[in-house]
């Protein structure tokens, strides 16, 4: 959801594949293909020993502030999904019904914490429908607030 209104204020079409599909799906993106290879190199356990070369090459590419920047969203975001599947915290009404396309798009309702959250009702889907207009337009107000800041 971030993703998708963050690359929208920078005038850019993310595409959200890259999440489930990885390397294929990062082509066309600077740096991507190195990108996607530091996160598995970071995330798959029998991938550590490739670490270190998956670090240099995202340096070779993008530099070392991209390596620090990239790092440091790895590790927020393991660190939000370890609280969120250790306390199983579901997703609220809201996120579920504003993230019902891309969910199941990219198959994320098949992973076992998809569990944790319910489909809303019928009519909580109708007011979502009516106010994700409104969020996404003040997601984008923030976002750029936030990249004029810099």
């Amino acid at each position: 959801m971030m993703l998708r209104a963050s690359s929208e204020i920078e005038g850019e079409t993310a595409d959200l594949h890259a999440v489930t599909e990885g390397e294929a799906a990062a082509a066309g993106i600077e740096g991507g293909a190195e990108l996607v290879r530091l996160v598995e190199g970071s995330l798959k356990t029998d991938l550590t020993d490739q670490l270190s070369r998956r670090r240099q090459d995202v340096v070779n590419v993008l530099g070392e502030k991209a390596l620090v920047d990239a790092a440091a969203v790895v590790g927020n975001f393991q660190r939000m999904t370890r609280i969120a599947d250790g306390t199983g915290i579901p997703l609220d009404d809201m996120m579920m019904a504003l993230t019902a396309d891309f969910r199941e798009e990219l198959g994320l309702n098949n992973f076992s914490s998809a569990s944790y959250s319910r489909e809303p009702g019928r009519l909580k889907k109708l007011l979502v429908q009516f106010l994700a207009p409104l969020m996404m337009r003040r997601m984008r107000k923030g976002f750029s607030e936030i990249a004029e800041d810099g």
